[in-house]
């Protein structure tokens, strides 16, 4: 193969990653967390909001502590669904480019 085809190929399996990023990157993942907790994230890993649901009700400290740790489970679970979905979108682009180096 010719060096223009295969920088060709390549350019083209450049825009294709940018824009399997991107896409990652404005989808919105949710979790829930006991039922009390969702959180939406965004695939850049900024979150997007908190919910409560409207049947919390805090009557001692140790209430409010376990819906810190319920936010946190919530976060920490929809960061394995994105770090998940970059993986199986993106595997498809490292087995391509395995063997070239590391030029991506």
């Amino acid at each position: 193969m010719n060096q223009t085809v295969l920088l060709k190929k390549l350019q083209k399996m450049q825009k294709e990653m940018e824009a399997t990023q991107q896409e990652i990157d404005e989808t919105v993942f949710t979790a829930s967390a006991g039922g009390v907790v969702t959180v939406e994230v965004y695939g850049t890993k900024e979150i997007k909001s908190v919910k409560v649901s409207d049947d919390f009700e805090a009557e001692e400290k140790e209430d409010y502590e376990m819906l810190g740790e319920m936010i946190v489970a919530a976060c920490n679970e929809t960061y394995k669904k994105i770090d998940k979905t970059i993986e199986e979108k993106m595997s498809k682009y490292s087995a391509l480019t395995g063997g070239m180096g590391g030029l991506f």
